[in-house]
């Protein structure tokens, strides 16, 4: 590789974007030249990276989420696609987004283009007969789960095991007791944190969910002679405040606060309990030590397709990594108000 590499990152939610920005950071120090373009958002636009496409509303997760984002994703894949042949690239890193960042891989392999995937597919979750096919268009892998590394070598892949990025990152900034006093928050006030996700999808299905489940718990505070609880909610940046209001926070009456996500690991620290999508921010709130009750919620023919496709015991990634349930998993139908 040249000392002013021209390297192509591409991620596509908001933790992959988070990732990025800490990668981009990384590499500089080793190539001070390095100049980055891609697909992400306000955090990789922050780390210098070039924006191609936005990540904004493309981060959906299911077969039928999938198709209602259809004309927005073949549209970034085309850009990202033209960027490849225009520019031709050093490097392609490619960032967990398994069902775009694949069809990226390939492309940039016909055109001679190495390809280093940071966070490899779950393929070890469903789907594993795609190893040999996924092996031909990646040339390095890196995988942050300690069982990954394994799965892949036997396989025939040059894959290193680097640790999983948030243990880095997920630090307080704040002590509890100042982010109270920031926020005007009542020392022994009750706070819970409401984390519906980083996917618009996400947060259609499961902030009405969280809302009601908030409105129950204050009504029982309330007949026991208690405070009401505060809900802090941090928004990601994917996520539009509009998009809040329209799924529940409009005319609700609960005291819920909306932060912006940059303090979201002092929010975590803050709070006593949570609310949260199954994805990277139960790792999150693992490792700041915030107890958690998990849940999700696809389209039924997602789950239907899912149930037979998946193979695996437990869906959110705190209980995967610990090879058992540690936090409670609320799934579809479970995953209730009550």
């Amino acid at each position: 590789m040249s000392q002013s590499p021209q390297i192509l990152i591409v991620s596509g939610e908001a933790s992959g974007d988070l990732h990025g920005a800490a990668l981009v950071g990384a590499l500089r120090e080793q190539l001070p030249a390095a100049r980055f373009a891609g697909m992400g958002g306000r955090e990789m636009a922050a780390a210098g990276v070039e924006i191609l496409v936005d990540i904004e509303g493309l981060a959906v997760m299911g077969l039928v989420e999938v198709l209602g984002r259809f004309f927005e994703i073949r549209r970034a894949l085309g850009q990202v696609t033209a960027r490849l042949r225009e520019r031709r690239p050093d490097l392609v890193v490619c960032i967990d987004y398994p069902g775009f960042n694949l069809l990226v891989a390939r492309r940039a392999k016909k055109l001679g283009i190495p390809v280093f995937y940071f966070i490899s597919p779950k393929v070890w979750a469903w789907r594993s007969s795609r190893v040999e096919k996924i092996k031909r268009f990646v040339d390095r892998m890196a995988v942050i789960l300690p069982f990954e590394e394994e799965f892949y070598r036997v396989r025939g892949y040059r894959v290193d095991f680097v640790g999983n990025p948030l243990l880095d990152s997920v630090r307080a900034s704040l002590p509890a007791p100042a982010f109270r006093r920031q926020h005007r928050i009542e020392p022994g006030r009750l706070l819970v944190g409401i984390l519906p996700g980083s996917r618009a999808m996400e947060i259609r299905a499961l902030l009405p969910v969280f809302l009601a489940a908030c409105r129950q718990l204050a009504d029982r505070l309330a007949a026991a002679g208690e405070k009401a609880p505060i809900f802090l909610l941090p928004k990601a940046s994917t996520i539009s405040r509009q998009e809040l209001e329209e799924h529940g926070l409009a005319g609700c009456r609960l005291d819920v606060r909306v932060l912006e996500s940059e303090q979201r690991y002092d929010l975590m620290a803050a709070c006593d309990a949570a609310l949260a999508a199954s994805g990277t921010v139960t790792l999150e709130l693992a490792i700041i030590g915030l107890p958690m009750v998990v849940a999700y919620r696809v389209s039924p023919i997602t789950w239907w397709v899912g149930q037979r496709l998946v193979k695996l015991q437990h869906v959110s990634l705190v209980n995967l990594v610990a090879g058992r349930e540690v936090v409670p998993e609320l799934l579809q139908e479970r995953a209730n108000p009550e």
